[in-house]
């Protein structure tokens, strides 16, 4: 694939394309939204609430989700799509290990946290100290790190920089660039998704609308209400070694 073929077809990768470095997905009987913690299932535990109400399970709960693969490297299809227009749903930061230099991590990377704010404005995206956490004294250890005392507080406080599941798409994480990606895109490849975001709906509804051909990688496909599909039942791995 030449440079300009690969600039005009957008990819949009899922958990399965991280799958082959050993981490989770999300939805299998290993997954996250799976596992969730002890107390909470994970749709309550990844949301503001959670992170304003009960700070000390939301923090423990990501630094298991990130500890469970911070040493874990890009696999050859974070290398494959290195130099392609990407927009990624995966908060692992792979692609960025891999060397794209200009993918999108539209739902955020928990490797970064930034000021928790109210949701909106644009602000700095800083290296999270997880590596700082001291496992022994691990709930007083997070709330030191991320500057919460009883209860996070406005500008003050650090928060992952992850979307939250009542949070919403905004400028922090490149939505109208991701949308003009979408909007430009002369093919997108959907690999390892469910197609159970929103990102994945808009993009599925900006290619209907116009008329963008589409192809959907995954070992077991969801079927689109679109004509212009095919379909690749297969791995990641085995798509991009065919």
């Amino acid at each position: 694939m030449d440079a300009a073929q690969s600039m005009s077809t957008l990819y949009i990768t899922g958990a399965g394309v991280s799958a082959e470095s050993g981490i989770p997905t999300f939805r299998g009987s290993d997954g996250y939204w799976t596992v969730g913690s002890v107390n909470y299932t994970p749709q309550q535990m990844a949301t503001r609430r959670m992170y304003l109400e009960n700070p000390r399970e939301f923090l423990k709960w990501y630094y298991h989700r990130f500890v469970t693969y911070r040493n874990h490297g890009p696999n050859d299809v974070h290398y494959w799509l290195a130099d392609k227009s990407l927009i990624t749903q995966n908060i692992d930061g792979l692609d960025g290990k891999a060397g794209n230099k200009n993918y999108i991590a539209i739902h955020g990377r928990l490797d970064q946290m930034t000021l928790f704010h109210e949701q909106g404005p644009l602000v700095d995206k800083i290296i999270a100290p997880w590596s700082d956490v001291d496992s022994s004294n691990l709930e007083q250890s997070l709330m030191h790190i991320f500057r919460i005392n009883n209860e996070p507080q406005i500008d003050y406080s650090y928060k992952p920089f992850v979307l939250l599941f009542d949070e919403f798409y905004t400028e922090l994480y490149q939505i109208s660039e991701a949308q003009q990606r979408m909007e430009e895109a002369e093919k997108i490849i959907f690999m390892g998704t469910s197609f159970s975001v929103n990102i994945t709906q808009m993009a599925l509804d900006i290619a209907i609308s116009r008329e963008i051909p589409i192809e959907v990688v995954d070992p077991s496909p969801v079927k689109l209400s679109y004509h212009n599909v095919i379909y690749h039942p297969i791995t990641a791995l085995e798509y991009i070694n065919r």
